[in-house]
């Protein structure tokens, strides 16, 4: 799937073990001086810290999203990490990290 590959944004999958599975090529030039490629395989809750491994259980554990904004580096973006499921099966979780405007506008369509 070329288009996830090419996604100006990163895509990290894992398995439900929390072992990354899957990491496109704009999350391995992200985190390249954190190992880059060689993340895949290694354990998703080793790359967070204490608040975050604990959202990453919970996910885990409840199937639940979640789903929030950060700034960093003047760079606004957003994180939804949401469990993927086969055959009704927790699988692992998928993280998407999109950059998004500082200002955005908001449309309430009925």
């Amino acid at each position: 799937m070329e288009w996830i590959e090419k996604l100006d944004g990163n895509v990290i999958v894992s398995d439900a073990q929390g072992k990354i599975i899957y990491m496109n090529e704009r999350a391995i030039t992200q985190y390249e001086k954190d190992g880059g490629s060689s993340l895949i395989g290694q354990d998703l809750l080793a790359c967070h810290n204490e608040t975050s491994r604990k959202k990453i259980m919970e996910i885990m554990t409840t199937g639940q999203k979640n789903v929030y904004t950060i700034e960093k580096k003047g760079k606004k973006k957003i994180l939804y990490q949401s469990p993927w499921f086969k055959e009704g099966e927790f699988r692992g979780i998928i993280e998407l990290s999109l950059e998004i405007p500082a200002e955005m506008p908001h449309y309430i369509r009925g």
